[in-house]
């Protein structure tokens, strides 16, 4: 099994060519044509995650966010993210990465949310120009009974494990049609708004983007890594169902960089 065999399976449903313009989702450290014996998945690289795929002896790390949007000029140990290559380089450790290709498949990151959620009757929230039934950003679907809008957010809450969420005005009306975005998925409010949907949850939304339903939809932020990190079992999922005895782990190194205080 090689690095390429891996990623294959993957970019099967999420092509590469669908990652954005200012993206770097492909491989980012090591040799496509390697051989690989286990993989280590996670959203984030980390110097963690390193070590703990050299702890469990994993010849390649699949991650959703890249280690490496720029250039790098230099390798030194200034920033963790010339660590991070120096250090699966010196453990010939080969690093790929899923990212907006990935959030674009409508197989992809805003459909394993939606599922997760209890959605049906999926669609993309804003489908693309050339491929509109399967690639495309975001996801739209209903539940089968309305919900109250704070049983909504408690609903929410429990399935991506927040322990608090950040919302509009409640509108005072029942959440049946939810749009969704896993990750930074603001710019897609208006597709939200325009296809009548009475929440949107996505993530790092701005204080005064909080403004612009007006009452019309219950905007929700749960979180960046919250809203993605069912993507590393759908990473998991993919590579199974196409080769069912590799060892492919989900990481138990937690990535998240943000954390909260909650007062008593």
């Amino acid at each position: 099994m090689t690095v390429n065999d891996i990623l294959n399976c993957i970019t099967e449903i999420a092509p590469l060519k669908w990652q954005e313009h200012y993206d770097n989702a492909g491989i980012q450290v090591g040799d496509l044509n390697a051989e690989v014996r286990k993989a280590l998945i996670a959203l984030d690289v980390t110097e963690e995650l390193v070590d703990e795929a050299i702890a469990k002896n994993c010849d390649l790390i699949i991650s959703h966010h890249p280690l490496i949007f720029h250039g790098l000029k230099h390798l030194t140990p200034d920033t963790y993210i010339e660590r991070v290559v120096m250090k699966a380089i010196k453990h010939d450790i080969a690093i790929i990465s899923m990212h907006t290709n990935l959030d674009n498949s409508y197989m992809g990151v805003s459909r394993v949310l939606a599922e997760k959620l209890g959605l049906t009757n999926l669609h993309l929230l804003q489908p693309s120009a050339d491929e509109p039934e399967i690639c495309g950003a975001g996801m739209i679907g209903e539940f089968a009974s309305p919900m109250k809008e704070l049983d909504f957010l408690s609903l929410v809450a429990d399935c991506i494990g927040s322990p608090c969420l950040r919302h509009s005005v409640l509108t005072g009306r029942d959440v049946r049609k939810v749009a969704l975005c896993g990750g930074s998925g603001t710019p897609f409010m208006p597709d939200a708004l325009r296809k009548k949907a009475d929440a949107y949850l996505t993530a790092d939304i701005k204080y005064h983007d909080f403004f612009i339903p007006e009452g019309n939809i219950l905007l929700v932020d749960g979180g960046h890594f919250e809203t993605e990190q069912f993507t590393k079992e759908l990473i998991k999922d993919l590579i199974l169902k196409k080769i069912p005895k590799f060892a492919a782990e989900i990481a138990e190194t937690n990535t998240n960089a943000v954390h909260y205080f909650c007062r008593r």
